[in-house]
């Protein structure tokens, strides 16, 4: 799956790290649905973390539509819940 960090780029993330990712995109929700500022940056840094350590990055020249696009690592907290659904910022 090709997933964008906004402000940042692309990662080609296999998909068996999807469970690994919605456990981070749940303390991510829980954060901003509690609007606790502190848990709500720790959590983000955590999935985007995970995305680059289990995804590859791909060149920033290459011209691949992505899956999933994820907040810019100092996103406030109100422009994420702005992206936040049902399933999360992750759908699954």
């Amino acid at each position: 799956m090709i997933v964008r960090i906004l402000g940042e780029g692309q990662y080609d993330v296999p998909p068996v790290a999807l469970d690994e990712l919605n456990v981070h995109d749940d303390a991510v929700q829980e954060a901003a649905d509690a609007g606790d500022e502190g848990a709500f940056t720790a959590a983000l840094a955590s999935l985007l973390d995970t995305v680059r350590a289990r995804g590859t990055a791909l060149d920033a020249s290459a011209l691949v539509p992505s899956e999933l696009i994820l907040p810019a690592p100092d996103a406030p907290m109100a422009e994420v819940q702005a992206m936040l659904g049902d399933e999360g910022l992750i759908p699954g």
